[in-house]
């Protein structure tokens, strides 16, 4: 998902879920509940970081918070995909693919629903494995 560093994976989402002392697999589905939009304005892991923190201190809902960089990653993922090109059907994969936050702030920024394997997590793993047959093969 990323061209450059470790903001809006797994990692990173992780790092937030322990900022709002949450568990990971929680993350999503508060973000799902916020009524309060909130931007995060920086993709970097640690300016975000930063951000979420002075969010806290300020009695900002976990939900809003969470729900905010739901967004921000929504938005790094538009940005990439824009590069490469908008072509319905889009599926989405990894480990982040099983945060129904991300998924729908992703969907509400592309304007289409998403495919998510019920293995999300491990469809790069399986489609290497598949190549190195296939490659072992000839």
């Amino acid at each position: 998902m990323n061209d450059k560093c470790a903001a809006g994976t797994g990692r990173f989402l992780e790092m937030i879920a322990r900022r709002l002392e949450i568990d990971i697999a929680e993350l999503g589905e508060i973000a799902l509940t916020s009524t309060e939009k909130i931007e995060i304005t920086s993709m970097c892991s640690v300016f975000a970081e930063s951000e979420v923190i002075s969010l806290i201190a300020n009695n900002k809902e976990k939900a809003a918070i969470a729900d905010g960089v739901c967004h921000a990653i929504a938005g790094k993922a538009y940005s990439l995909l824009r590069r490469v090109g908008l072509e319905p059907e889009f599926m989405m994969t990894g480990g982040v693919a099983k945060n129904p936050g991300v998924v729908r702030a992703v969907e509400e920024k592309i304007g289409a629903k998403l495919y998510i394997c019920p293995e999300s997590e491990i469809v790069g793993a399986t489609g290497a494995a598949l190549y190195a047959l296939d490659q072992c093969r000839r």
